[in-house]
């Protein structure tokens, strides 16, 4: 009977094989876009986040240390970026808008690429780390590579008023979610958009607000 009553007090394993380190971490990753994408950085919590990936939340801060670094961690973008987007818009500069349109939406509808995005979008109307962060991959990833490629005069000023037109969809379309934009299809999206991204990128610019737009922006920028 004491062997019994001994065997009765023993702690209880989970069955199944223990994860080990790599596995806690991949689930911890995986807890971590799924929190900060629907909540945003501010509303996601580590508590929540151990929850969602079944760890304690000492775990987490283990391996990733602070909500920040985690934050960090989980919106690294593909390096490739760049270069995928001056592929896209390669060739006819007369039908750059279009490429460029096809090329950005494309992206964005893909499931297995949208995450990081989104969470971005979410996160940086609140957060100063993903403003700083989105606003690095609108600089390096997008602005950088249509100034190389596309832009015939005033560069400063055309790339990040192409990138606001891309943007601003976006954010109607997968983060507030209003219609038509949230239920249009991409071929939809590119017919909307392609005309006044060749416009910002090749189009005539009044005089007057393009000198105020690139004596401001070389005004903020680092010396």
């Amino acid at each position: 009977m004491a062997g019994g009553d001994e065997a009765a007090k023993a702690p209880r394993r989970r069955s199944g094989r223990p994860r080990g380190e790599t596995r806690t971490r991949e689930d911890i990753m995986a807890a971590a876009r799924g929190e900060f994408q629907e909540r945003g950085f501010d509303k996601a919590t580590i508590r929540g986040i151990a929850a969602a990936a079944g760890v304690d939340p000492a775990l987490v801060h283990h391996y990733y240390g602070s909500k920040q670094d985690l934050f960090v961690a989980v919106m690294e973008l593909p390096p490739e970026i760049p270069n995928l987007v001056r592929n896209a818009i390669a060739g006819d500069p007369d039908t750059a808008g279009e490429r460029l349109a096809r090329f950005f939406f494309g992206v964005w509808d893909r499931p297995n690429t949208i995450s990081p995005f989104l969470t971005l979008l979410r996160s940086a109307v609140t957060n100063e780390q993903a403003a700083a962060m989105l606003r690095e991959f609108i600089t390096d990833m997008m602005v950088g590579p249509v100034t190389e490629q596309v832009a015939i005069d005033h560069a400063p000023i055309r790339a990040p008023l192409a990138a606001s037109q891309m943007v601003g969809i976006a954010m109607l379309r997968y983060v507030i979610g209003i219609e038509p934009m949230k239920s249009a299809s991409v071929d939809q999206l590119v017919a909307i958009a392609a005309p006044t991204l060749q416009h910002y990128l090749r189009g005539p610019l009044p005089d007057s607000a393009v000198s105020r737009g690139e004596t401001a922006g070389s005004q903020a920028a680092p010396r």
